[in-house]
């Protein structure tokens, strides 16, 4: 006979059945009804760590529960706040993860109860577990709930997470890794206006430990780092939110032409300080102090570097500084992403150069900034496309090894050249030569492997995007429109869902969910999303009321056909407004397809591609904006004109 473990728990004065779903208080039962309990017993089986809504929703609600599942996991939560006593304020049990999930933050342990058990000569398996892997048994969840978490249980035995990141293989690459995040560099000048000199700084700063060693460290991109600008989170809750081993923080002091850098690395596990250094440099300088962070970097992780990555390390790098300053402020400017914002960047950009011709980093924020400004309408294709390609040139030109310049030569050849086996080359390189820049595996998915209809490949891209930037809100918008144009409208609606709640505020995420709803046939619901839209991107109360009214009455005097007539009209008034930016012709193709008027919308794919406008008619195979035109002739000769697959 020996002891063995009941599967019941202590957490403050409350005990948990795990077997029975029971909660008791001193002895007495507290009514916690079946779904709220699923959802606590995976929150305790995941104690202290963050569980993100998406895997809630995976483990525990119905493959096919879309619209109703954010309303059940909130009356879940809400109820075992009240069973507990805790609020969502000033919790003691379950803290609120904005935009991610929750976390059950009271200590818990288990409650033992001794029970006869038949003499086995093979140990039990926790028991053996804990022999194996040093380390105590984990809360295993009720019967009920194992066919559920079949993955979960996997993981945890493993040591690989399936359901913490959305794509297995990326994930199973990613923990091989040790994964760094980068917080935002602190400025200290008492200048508000030097904060575009310390978000460089950190930006130039991940880039350049992506390119380390990427097959031993993976860095968290830009996007999600800067996301904890300013934050009261500690190092234990942005490591778990991040899924990083270590985190380096620091920051900068910028006083005329000289910088004082203070850095120190911090492993997330056990909040240690392993390393801490400062530096003081010249601005001609600076790029020096990447370089030596990057080799203490490599020594406290335990990266080994090949030859090359020593030799690399050490060349010296010198820029001029007034050149690098402005690099800065057009960088600062590029990451706004708004059409103002992106104007200014090319000017401080353009200075750049002027400044200094060798300077390849910045003829690499100039290609940038020019493949960008054709996307959000700042100029047309023809102004800025032919600028994009041959800053990237100049830039490899100057450093062969910059992984954004061929990425952003990649993005140049599929929407303006219609070269996709340039496109696709270009793509690879960048990946090769940093696999930890998000933003290359996205071109690669939306450039390349979408026009060419290899959308479970895409799809993948996409998500080693999101590993890489879990926080960016482009990226998992993307994600959206990636499984759009993949047909999977259940997951393209999740992942909408999701991005909105990440930032109400974010206007084009309501623009592309308001599409999908509409692809749907849920057209009351896609006018709600516009208005909001609308509202979110400058458009007066009145205005973006008024057009949604517009909207619903056509939906409800003519239907379907009316619906899509009237956006063919919004459309067009749109276009012809000077003040509201280049509309492009693809996406007036796009309207005319829509509302049913084929030879209006062949007449302005013609033109689109005449203008080498491929942003939109580079997608024509995926998009189901031109559903409508794939049985016409002239579908099949545009897409042989522009060498994607019939």
């Amino acid at each position: 006979m020996h002891a063995s473990f009941s599967r019941r728990v202590r957490t403050g004065l409350f005990e948990i059945d795990l077997d029975s779903g029971e909660v008791h208080k001193e002895g007495r039962k507290v009514p916690v009804q079946e779904q709220p309990f699923r959802v606590l017993a995976v929150l305790l089986e995941r104690n202290g760590e963050v569980v993100t809504r998406e895997e809630l929703q995976a483990w525990l609600w119905p493959a096919d529960t879309y619209v109703g599942f954010d309303e059940g996991l909130n009356t879940a939560i809400r109820k075992l706040r009240v069973a507990f006593g805790d609020s969502a304020e000033n919790p003691r049990f379950i803290e609120t993860i904005p935009r991610r999930g929750y976390r059950f933050i009271a200590p818990v342990h288990e409650a033992v109860a001794v029970t006869p058990q038949p003499s086995r000569s093979v140990a039990a398996p926790d028991a053996a577990a804990k022999a194996q892997h040093g380390r105590p048994r984990r809360i295993r969840l009720p019967a009920w709930a194992l066919a559920a978490t079949a993955l979960l249980v996997i993981s945890i035995l493993t040591g690989v997470s399936f359901l913490r990141r959305p794509h297995p293989s990326a994930n199973s690459t990613a923990r091989k890794r040790v994964m760094l995040a980068v917080l935002p560099f602190e400025n200290m000048s008492n200048d508000p206006a030097q904060e575009y000199f310390s978000d460089g700084l950190t930006e130039e700063t991940i880039t350049d430990l992506g390119q380390l060693s990427p097959e031993q460290l993976g860095v968290i991109a830009r996007t999600s780092a800067m996301a904890y600008k300013r934050t009261n989170k500690t190092v234990r809750q942005i490591g778990s939110e991040l899924g990083v081993a270590y985190i380096l923080e620091g920051s900068v002091r910028r006083e005329g032409g000289d910088a004082r850098v203070s850095a120190q690395l911090i492993r997330v596990s056990d909040q240690t300080h392993l390393w801490a250094q400062n530096y003081e440099r010249q601005l001609h300088d600076l790029l020096q102090i990447e370089n030596e962070l990057g080799k203490a970097i490599a020594r406290q992780v335990q990266i080994n570097l090949t030859p090359q990555q020593e030799i690399d390390l050490s060349k010296m790098r010198t820029v001029d500084p007034d050149a690098y300053d402005l690099y800065l402020k057009g960088r600062f400017y590029w990451n706004q992403r708004k059409p103002a914002a992106i104007k200014e960047s090319i000017g401080y950009l353009q200075r750049a150069t002027a400044k200094d011709p060798n300077f390849a980093l910045a003829y690499v924020g100039l290609a940038d900034a020019y493949n960008i400004s054709n996307i959000i309408g700042v100029y047309s294709a023809q102004e800025s496309l032919p600028e994009a390609k041959a800053a990237a040139i100049k830039a490899l030109a100057l450093d062969p090894s910059l992984a954004e310049a061929h990425a952003a030569l990649g993005m140049e050849k599929s929407h303006y050249e219609f070269d996709f086996p340039g496109a696709q080359r270009e793509f690879l390189r960048a990946i090769e030569l940093n696999p930890n820049s998000a933003y290359a595996h996205l071109f690669y998915s939306n450039c390349y492997l979408s026009p060419m209809g290899r959308m479970s490949e895409a799809v993948g891209e996409n998500r080693k995007a999101l590993e890489l930037d879990p926080l960016s809100l482009p990226i998992n918008n993307f994600m959206g429109m990636t499984y759009l144009f993949a047909g999977d409208f259940e997951k393209s609606y999740q992942q909408f869902q999701h991005t909105i709640a990440m930032d109400p505020t974010f206007p084009l995420a309501h623009q592309y969910f308001s599409f999908l709803l509409a692809t749907m046939g849920r057209y009351e619901e896609a006018i709600q999303e516009n208005e909001k839209a609308e509202l979110l991107s400058g458009s007066s109360p009145e205005v973006a009321t008024a057009e949604a009214t517009t909207m619903l009455q056509a939906l409800k005097s003519g239907g379907e056909k009316r619906f899509w007539q009237n956006n063919l009209e919004h459309t067009l008034r749109v276009a012809a407004q000077p003040e509201g930016g280049v509309v492009s012709p693809g996406a007036v193709a796009s309207a005319y397809a829509l509302a049913g008027d084929e030879d209006k919308a062949f007449e302005w794919l013609d033109k689109a591609y005449a203008e080498r406008d491929g942003a939109t008619i580079t997608l024509l195979n995926c998009d189901p904006s031109f559903k409508s035109l794939h049985r016409d002739p002239r579908f099949a000769d545009l897409l042989r004109r522009l060498g994607l697959p019939e």
